[in-house]
């Protein structure tokens, strides 16, 4: 089933000639903004649009000012937190009440507890699955000996 218009009684559009009658477009040849710019970086006038952007950022145009700050400061901060070793699967429930500890005492934010903790589960399954793949290992290969010795 084919679509044409947006609403049933309007006319659909011709594909690729959506202006009024009369207006042709872009003319052809022209470029846009981000092609001049990336042209400019091409032919070594980097550093000055370097220096301009620094400017207006300084000026006060505030989204060169966002753009920097992006680019300066991370948005996520390192997180130095003691978790226990995780040797088995169990192990993660002792490392998952450290990160809620944490949280709990407002040495780190809720989000970044639930980004920790993310980690600590998906580290908690993959102890499980390669304990997992080690004792079907041991089965399979005491399967196949006795087997073998029948």
């Amino acid at each position: 089933m084919r679509h044409d218009s947006i609403r049933p009684g309007t006319p659909a559009t011709v594909r690729g000639r959506p202006f009024t009658k009369g207006n042709p477009g872009r003319k052809p040849g022209s470029v846009n903004h981000t092609t001049l710019v990336a042209a400019a970086f091409r032919k070594g006038e980097a550093e000055a649009l370097k220096r301009k952007a620094v400017e207006a950022a300084l000026a006060g145009n505030a989204l060169l000012l966002k753009f920097f700050a992006e680019r300066l400061y991370p948005r996520e901060r390192l997180i130095c937190l003691q978790l226990p070793a995780m040797e088995f699967a169990d192990d993660g429930v002792e490392a998952l009440g450290a990160v809620v500890r944490a949280v709990s005492e407002g040495k780190i934010s809720p989000s970044e507890g639930a980004a920790l903790a993310s980690v600590v589960k998906s580290y908690g399954e993959a102890i499980h699955l390669a304990d997992v793949v080690k004792r079907m290992d041991k089965i399979e290969a005491q399967t196949n000996g006795s087997a073998v010795d029948a």
